[in-house]
């Protein structure tokens, strides 16, 4: 590790690894450092189809297609009747490899970039603390690093990226994060082994699945080993507030979720419940002078279109492309390392508007398309990842009435401004 570089990229996730890669790889000395130990235990396994591009730019397409991950051509919906909607085939909208995609080890994948970061010219190092972003005034000058079992050092900087994920060590600094209102979630989750698989192609999908009363939904990944990801997803009070433990829960809702517990009860729980709070927001800014925030440390959506990965690949690519503009121009304002934002940021209110419609009880996805079946493309556009052009969201329109809570949301953050 050396003293100066001209980016350091803070935390090695999916995002991180993505700046750190395209940096270094424009030629410009990069130091990616990652807190924890690597490989780490990470959620959030479902990839959507749109990663594709950026994965093939990162030069790791070859080994998602060779790794022994299962491959996912879907996703499909289960209401609280336990009636299923037609699977939304990716391939149907756009028939290119790239509507193939994968269900991952978030371990295995993350260790994957990270090492590519490296390979492209990054010195990449895990077990390695930002104990605090330096700044000159307004401007981020680099950050004070500690590694494991050493003495903290400074590490100057031309620009500091902020890839912590929710942590959003800058955003959190500043003061910065807008939460979305009526998006106060928790998680709970486990895996099992031996669970019930569809066949053919529909073996690797990813199904959402509601609860009874629909209180609740619950995601179903196939993953490796014949191991499925199992987790149940509502209101933070709803679930955590005075029920009992993570298992009582959990397993409270599986009652309430027969499409659920009909897949599991062949299979036999491989792991521990786990508990995760997830609070939806975005920054009030992307980026200032000599920083600049990707990933969740920028902005998280609730899980239910897996679109996090994603999101995380998609803005660690366009800042990385604002930075290296910026470091050969010495153009390292808050302009020219923000640039790329706003459209990123109209894409990702795309997907923000279908996570409120999902959660309107009164919405249901195969009565919409049933009645406007011209815009089933659109929306499997969306579920794909295809936000980033002027008509992604043209389905909207007919989908006003149920838009009502996302509307106010737009107009009270708006306000706050």
């Amino acid at each position: 590790m050396n003293d100066s570089y001209d980016c350091l990229v803070i935390g090695g996730g999916p995002a991180g690894s993505t700046t750190a890669t395209l940096v270094a790889e424009a030629g410009f000395s990069t130091l990616l450092v990652e807190r924890d130990k690597m490989p780490r235990f990470h959620v959030g396994e479902s990839l959507m189809p749109e990663t594709y591009w950026t994965l093939q730019r990162l030069g790791v397409l070859e080994k998602m297609k060779a790794s022994h991950f299962p491959k996912k051509f879907s996703v499909q919906f289960v209401g609280q009747s336990g009636r299923e909607s037609a699977p939304f085939y990716f391939h149907d909208a756009d028939p290119h490899e790239s509507s193939q995609t994968w269900q991952v080890l978030r371990s295995e994948f993350d260790q994957m970039l990270f090492d590519n970061a490296r390979e492209k010219g990054a010195d990449a190092f895990d077990q390695a603390r930002v104990l605090d972003v330096a700044f000159d005034g307004n401007k981020a000058t680099g950050a004070r690093v500690q590694r494991k079992g050493e003495e903290p050092r400074e590490i100057n900087a031309r620009v500091v990226v902020d890839a912590t994920g929710q942590q959003s060590l800058i955003a959190n600094r500043l003061g910065l994060k807008d939460e979305y209102p009526g998006l106060r979630k928790a998680s709970i989750w486990t895996y099992y082994r031996g669970a019930r698989r569809d066949a053919g192609r529909d073996e690797g999908a990813t199904i959402i699945m509601h609860t009874k009363g629909r209180k609740a939904w619950f995601w179903y990944i196939p993953l490796p080993d014949d191991v499925v990801s199992v987790g149940v997803v509502s209101n933070l009070d709803y679930l955590l507030k005075g029920r009992g433990t993570p298992e009582e829960v959990f397993e409270e809702e599986l009652e309430n979720c027969p499409a659920v517990k009909e897949r599991v009860t062949i299979g036999e729980r491989c792991d521990d419940y786990r508990v995760l709070r997830d609070f939806s927001y975005v920054s009030q800014q992307p980026a200032g002078e000599g920083w600049v925030l990707v990933g969740d440390a920028f902005g998280f959506l609730d899980p239910i279109y897996s679109s996090g990965v994603f999101l995380a690949l998609r803005s660690g690519e366009l800042a990385a492309d604002a930075i290296v503009t910026g470091l050969k121009s010495d153009d390292l304002s808050a302009q020219q390392l923000g640039s790329w934002a706003d459209e990123y940021a109209s894409g990702m209110n795309w997907i923000r508007k279908l996570v409120y419609a999902y959660y309107n009880d009164d919405f249901s996805f195969g009565e919409f398309i049933r009645q406007h079946p011209q815009h089933r493309k659109n929306l499997t556009d969306l579920l794909v990842g295809k936000v980033f052009h002027e008509d992604a969201g043209r389905m909207f329109d007919d989908m006003e009435p149920w838009m009502a809570e996302a509307n106010q949301a737009e107009e009270a953050m708006s306000r706050d401004k």
